[in-house]
């Protein structure tokens, strides 16, 4: 597994937003989806609100790697299954990070949300 570097890891982290495109099958980009990102210890994650069905999270499925941008971080990503033991973590950095949108946090931290949890790994 690579990691972050730290300059890039804190720019990412205390991005309000990512911008994330993912590969097709033939390798070219989709468009990019802009979300919500955050750091947890030396990781950095996103959620699709609508969980697994969620359009760009089944893009993400073709061939698990792609590009983000946050931050004025620009990388090239592979998207990881975050392990269900790490979800804790994840959804306190949303609750700390995204406090001000009470009503609307609370759709990253369902179920359905916590199963579509991907780490982002630079490559």
């Amino acid at each position: 597994m690579k990691t972050w570097n730290g300059s890039d890891l804190e720019q990412i982290g205390a991005a309000e937003e990512l911008d994330l495109q993912s590969e097709r099958g033939d390798g070219s980009l989709r468009d990019p989806v802009t979300m919500w990102v955050v750091r947890a210890g030396d990781q950095i994650y996103v959620r699709s609100v609508k969980g697994p069905d969620g359009p760009w999270y089944r893009g993400t499925q073709s061939r698990h790697q792609g590009r983000i941008e946050a931050g004025g971080v620009r990388q090239e990503v592979a998207f990881r299954e975050a392990d269900p033991s790490a979800y804790t973590g994840v959804d306190a950095a949303y609750r700390d990070k995204y406090a001000r949108y009470p009503g609307i946090v609370e759709h990253v931290l369902t179920d359905r949300a916590r199963a579509s949890t991907l780490r982002l790994e630079p490559r």
